[in-house]
């Protein structure tokens, strides 16, 4: 396939739109091959094209011959080489950038002089190609500054009606198109690019999908946090037109990323504190929005001290705000559980996200629970001391239920741990083994399962909460993980000791059973909220 890219951006290859045209090439590539694929650009930024000076001398030769000598010869030979062209550029002024138009126009002499009657409804009146330009295709590939792309291309959309026919060419027209020059948000317009590359394969094969083509049409964000964001990108405070701290901007952007949904009736005022400005403000977060505070008129229910240098490394994702945290690079003092819910709070709030190549794939698995682990371990300790000769019916019944009851729910590997180690206790039950051996021995085995899996990359306890904290993303969480290995330590020596217990006092087991878990407990309670905050502050 031959490809010619016109990359009408003043901007060039900085263009925000140049982005998704890369985007688009890479998806054709992917289908066709590297080698099946031949691109030619043209950017108008650099090319030579003078205005067309209206003299038709072009219409007065047999070779439709322009009068001024510049590149517009060798890019008519390009369009007419090309199977495809591609028009890449940012929306100017509800049209095409200057210098695109005057390539446009001097497109003149490629159509012959005569008059002829369009038949798609087009306009009135046109002009035959001088070329045998049937069969070619063209892509209009743009970005605009507006929340939306809808509504503010007419005028694009009419000059490609009359150049190209109505609905003879594909088009890709992004809203929000200054985003993707901001690395902040590159996760979201990542994910938007993949999407425009994804319909870039499909155009190989025949066509952009519809169902492609609609997500392509949806908001990168909700209009009021776009609009939030693109008003305090510019510095300049709205209520006096002055210039302000570039720290402060960069938290009126962060406010607009506030998602009031996750307001849960508690007012919270966060402190940015920025140590190496000498700059200060706060946000608070309320059912409606977020607000910034800049005259200390609000006290803050948690204070963030920053360099601001390193909250834009956090914030550009260079590396992780909790591993930043963990090297003591900034600290955090007051209510640590704006922490933890901190993309939840700061998420977009819209439920537009555009997937990857998998959109459309759903899974019906929910979250593991840590309860379909804990029964059958439950269910033995209960039943043997009360019944030795009915606990091994009434251990596997309870075995057979939870695996019903939670077989919708993902498995952990100590979901299937827990299932074989207490049959295996059945089993061996039933083989006439004494209980005074078997429980010490279920303690160990239990025991045993937390101490190992402190060592292991997501301990026991990470694999039921981990839902709550961006899923695998935990395990990026080093703060995260460091609290479970100590809670998994924790109870495997809870349960060793439970074990030497039993074994001291086999009479006394059942008390044991239930009573030694108690302070591990209420540890696991208050060390998963206390350790967090300690670290945070330093």
């Amino acid at each position: 396939m031959k490809i010619l890219v016109i990359n009408g951006s003043p901007k060039g290859e900085r263009s925000n739109t140049w982005q998704l045209t890369q985007a688009f090439l890479a998806g054709i590539a992917d289908q066709l091959g590297e080698g099946a694929v031949e691109v030619r650009t043209v950017e108008t930024s650099k090319a030579d094209i003078h205005p067309c000076l209206g003299c038709f001398r072009c219409w007065h030769n047999e070779e439709g011959a322009c009068c001024l000598h510049d590149d517009m010869a060798s890019i008519i030979e390009s369009r007419v080489w090309a199977d495809v062209t591609i028009w890449s550029f940012p929306l100017y002024y509800f049209s095409v950038p200057g210098p695109l138009k005057n390539l446009i126009d001097r497109q003149l002499p490629m159509a012959l002089p005569f008059m002829e009657e369009r038949t798609d409804g087009v306009g009135n009146g046109s002009h035959p190609s001088r070329y045998g330009m049937a069969g070619k295709r063209t892509v209009v590939i743009s970005t605009c500054g507006f929340y939306t792309a809808e509504g503010n291309y007419d005028g694009v959309t009419s000059l490609f009606d009359h150049m190209c026919g109505s609905g003879n060419y594909e088009q890709v027209l992004c809203g929000q198109g200054e985003l993707f020059r901001v690395p902040e948000l590159r996760e979201r317009t990542d994910a938007y690019l993949q999407l425009v590359r994804r319909a870039g394969s499909e155009f190989a094969r025949g066509g952009i999908a519809r169902q492609t083509s609609q997500e392509l049409g949806q908001l990168l964000y909700p209009r009021q946090t776009f609009e939030a964001m693109a008003d305090a990108s510019w510095g300049i405070s709205r209520e006096t037109g002055q210039a302000e701290d570039e720290a402060i901007s960069f938290t009126r952007q962060m406010a607009a990323l506030y998602n009031p949904s996750s307001y849960d009736g508690t007012t919270r005022v966060l402190e940015m504190d920025y140590t190496d400005r000498g700059a200060s403000c706060c946000l608070v977060l309320g059912p409606d929005g977020a607000t910034v505070v800049t005259d200390g008129s609000v006290s803050p229910t948690t204070s963030i001290h920053t360099p601001y240098s390193v909250w834009q490394e956090i914030a550009r994702g260079e590396v992780s705000g909790v591993d930043a945290l963990a090297q003591h690079r900034y600290s955090v003092t007051g209510d640590f559980d704006l922490m933890i819910r901190w993309d939840e709070v700061f998420g977009s709030g819209t439920d537009t996200d555009v997937e990857d190549a998998t959109v459309g794939h759903q899974t019906t698995t929910k979250p593991p629970v840590m309860l379909a682990m804990l029964i059958p371990w439950v269910a033995f300790w209960t039943a043997m001391p009360i019944s030795p000769t009915m606990s091994p019916a009434i251990t596997i019944a309870a075995c057979a239920a939870t695996a019903l009851a939670f077989c919708r729910h993902e498995r952990t590997i100590y979901d299937t741990l827990s299932l074989a180690a207490v049959l295996a206790l059945v089993a061996a039950s039933l083989a006439g083994a004494p209980l005074a051996t078997l429980l010490p021995v279920s303690f160990v085995a239990f025991g045993l399962m937390w101490l190992v899996s402190a060592l292991w990359f997501m301990p026991l306890s990470a694999y039921y909460v981990n839902g709550s904290y961006g899923g695998n993303k935990a395990l990026r969480n080093a703060i995260f993980v460091q609290t479970n290995r100590i809670i998994c330590l924790v109870w495997g020596v809870t349960y060793l000791v439970a074990a030497v217990a039993a074994l001291v006092a086999p009479g006394a087991t059942p008390i044991i059973s239930e009573l030694l878990p108690l302070p591990a407990a209420i540890f696991t309670v208050v060390f998963q909220r206390w350790y967090p905050a300690h670290v945070a502050r330093g």
